[in-house]
């Protein structure tokens, strides 16, 4: 008697907190109130978090390259540090202000301008130039940091990189105290912090993490390149895309036969990190040399990836060259003979390699290469500037 009691008892029970269940008006809130509406005093940001993981296309992943998932909410709050100008000694200048959305993510200037009109001693690399910078890191390609920074590959990580822009004082101008002092301040960095890392605290290591979180995050595979070559079985044979022009499949017939050996075949890694491509007999800028003081290092720069490459001049590590035809005609008829001079650059009895295109196979590697540009990825949302 005691066990129909209980049952009769449980059952009841059950069915009263089912019909309670059903009359509440569940909501769920990602920021507290309070929290969203001191963060939109200054910015444009959802309610919930924007997503900025990639699905590499299928002829990228079999290269080898996997995107790691990105945190939401870190991304989030490096998206608001990477274009906030206060995070500088004069209050004008960004992460931002020398990488540009609208230019994948480089400058249209030579050097760049920072703090006090200081000038970069080098063009600022485009950050839209690799498919994912969170698909590099761990390679054994280049070794435990992956793909590395700067024209002269000094930084392994965003996160280094990062810290050297802020306190340099020709781009930023600050110290790390200074920052994590002045996002103290800021009420509507409290819920950024608080959903990245659990607590309002503010730290510098904190502050370099969501920016290389946002950097990792950066994604380009949206490209005419990209939606042609994930039909085909080997995007790296030399064989027509069914989407391309003439011309353009001519130009990626070039473009693998002169320039893959060096830049990738399918765009992802480069296949060299650092190279001399002959921009001079006498070079005032060592390089990767600056760095590494190696003697085999010396006037080496960056091999970068050709991602969105139309809309990223002027180029090479000087800005020399203001227009895509000024590089296309360098590897045609301008290539020095410098000593440093990479051997992929060399024809079998010694002489540089210069490809003597027509103006046919000119007009064509120039067709071919505007099939990088990912349209898409100069307006995405999650990308963009979220202040008011």
């Amino acid at each position: 008697m005691k066990q129909l009691f209980y049952f009769t008892a449980f059952a009841l029970l059950m069915t009263t907190a089912a019909c309670v269940a059903d009359q509440v008006d569940v909501r769920t809130e990602y920021y507290y109130p309070e929290e969203y509406a001191a963060m939109q005093q200054v910015l444009n940001l959802p309610e919930t978090p924007l997503n900025y993981d990639t699905d590499l296309p299928r002829h990228l992943a079999v290269s080898g390259l996997f995107a790691r998932d990105i945190n939401e909410d870190l991304a989030t709050l490096g998206r608001v540090l990477f274009y906030d100008k206060a995070l500088s000694s004069t209050g004008e200048v960004s992460c931002a202000s020398c990488h540009k959305q609208e230019l994948a993510f480089a400058d249209d200037k030579v050097h760049s301008v920072g703090v006090n009109g200081n000038e970069s001693e080098r063009n600022s690399l485009a950050l839209g130039s690799v498919v994912s910078f969170a698909a590099y890191y761990g390679s054994d390609f280049f070794g435990t940091f992956g793909v590395p920074f700067m024209w002269d590959n000094r930084f392994g990580t965003a996160r280094d990189q990062a810290r050297a822009a802020f306190t340099s004082q020709k781009e930023m101008g600050m110290d790390m105290p200074d920052i994590v002092r002045n996002l103290r301040d800021k009420p509507h960095y409290a819920p950024l912090f608080r959903r990245a890392f659990g607590t309002q605290d503010v730290t510098e290591e904190r502050v370099l993490s969501a920016v290389a979180e946002f950097i990792d995050g950066l994604s380009t595979s949206n490209t005419k390149y990209d939606q042609a070559a994930a039909k085909m079985t080997n995007a790296a044979e030399d064989i027509p895309f069914g989407d391309f022009t003439a011309a353009e499949n001519r130009g990626k017939s070039i473009y693998l036969t002169s320039c893959a050996g060096c830049h990738s075949p399918v765009f992802g890694r480069p296949v060299i990190n650092a190279a001399n491509n002959g921009l001079d007999m006498a070079y005032a800028d060592e390089g990767v040399g600056s760095f590494t003081q190696r003697a085999e290092d010396m006037y080496r720069f960056k091999v970068p990836t050709l991602r969105n490459v139309a809309l990223t001049a002027p180029y090479m590590h000087d800005g020399r060259f203001q227009t895509l035809e000024q590089v296309v005609d360098h590897y045609s008829e301008g290539i020095a003979d410098h000593p440093k001079l990479d051997q992929r650059l060399r024809k079998p009895n010694g002489e540089p390699n210069r490809l003597q295109l027509n103006a046919t196979d000119k007009a064509a590697l120039l067709a071919f290469l505007h099939t990088l540009t990912d349209t898409e990825y100069l307006t995405l949302e999650r990308y963009s500037d979220p202040f008011k």
